[in-house]
């Protein structure tokens, strides 16, 4: 088992079997109060479920804070994590129950829903903690980013001088690779795309100035040319898929902590107004 998916699993499941256990409790009390008025959030059972809900969402979110220093050690993380994780699904239920399924144009409803997207944007977060390291580990194959910056950094001075050896069109693709950059855009960072590396383009034209070549000892140096040229393309075609992991592991935060935010302040108007103005 992974450390990246650890968590999941920490101690025999047992923030999952927690948080089964809560839901369960919640729904059989909700299932046996029946209201004259009909289940809503304003009956006893739903200020209940509303107060444990509220509780576990400032939990939760100390909790995301608190376990990013790192102060207990990698178990204390895992097993903050693993709380996260389960607490957080069982928002769903709490938060449904305690609506009693009443939605509306108002600011109740939008507390419910901030916290949908919390959750959700959540649930990605950890699909990417699972997924992404295993993946970074795959394409690196033991390597890392900053030896590989430095072994394409050797490449192109070996392809200087060897493009003073070959006609000016080698020395165009050498030129053409140079220039190739790692990274873009926030959508070409993501989606760690290939098709308009310079490297790889520099490639494809030295293969076909290779073929009108006659003479022996440029045929030599433009097979060496190419052996650099197709190293440095693979190089920047792992860097990228490094950057668009890593920022694929990042990138649900953007919108996890400002939402999250946005949510404590939706939840106060929401208790305001259900205190004073009810």
């Amino acid at each position: 088992m992974s450390a990246h998916s650890s968590f999941l699993v920490y101690e025999r499941f047992r923030w999952f079997k927690r948080s089964a256990w809560l839901c369960l409790l919640v729904i059989v009390i909700y299932s046996a109060y029946a209201p004259v008025g009909g289940r809503n959030g304003g009956t006893w059972v739903g200020y209940g479920l509303g107060g444990l809900g509220l509780a576990l969402i400032l939990w939760l979110t100390w909790l995301g804070v608190k376990k990013r220093g790192f102060s207990t050690g990698a178990k204390g993380v895992k097993g903050w994590t693993s709380a996260h994780v389960y607490l957080g699904i069982s928002l769903v239920v709490i938060a449904t129950l305690h609506t009693g399924f009443e939605f509306g144009w108002n600011v109740h409803t939008l507390a419910y829903a901030l916290m949908m997207l919390v959750i959700l944007s959540g649930a990605f977060g950890v699909f990417a903690y699972v997924r992404y390291p295993r993946l970074m580990s795959q394409n690196m194959s033991g390597q890392s980013a900053e030896g590989l910056r430095r072994e394409s950094a050797e490449i192109d001075i070996r392809l200087q001088r060897l493009a003073q050896r070959l006609p000016d069109a080698f020395a165009a693709a050498a030129r053409e690779a140079l220039e190739a950059r790692i990274g873009g855009g926030f959508f070409q960072l993501l989606s760690g795309s290939s098709r308009r590396c310079a490297a790889a383009s520099a490639l494809g034209k030295a293969r076909a100035e290779a073929e009108r070549i006659t003479d022996p000892e440029q045929q030599n140096a433009a097979t060496e040319m190419i052996a650099a040229l197709s190293r440095k393309a693979e190089i920047s075609a792992r860097l990228r898929r490094d950057l668009s992991f890593k920022a694929m592991m990042d990138v649900w935060l953007w919108i996890h902590v400002p939402v999250t935010i946005g949510l404590i302040a939706t939840l106060i108007a929401h208790v305001l107004i259900v205190f004073f103005y009810w």
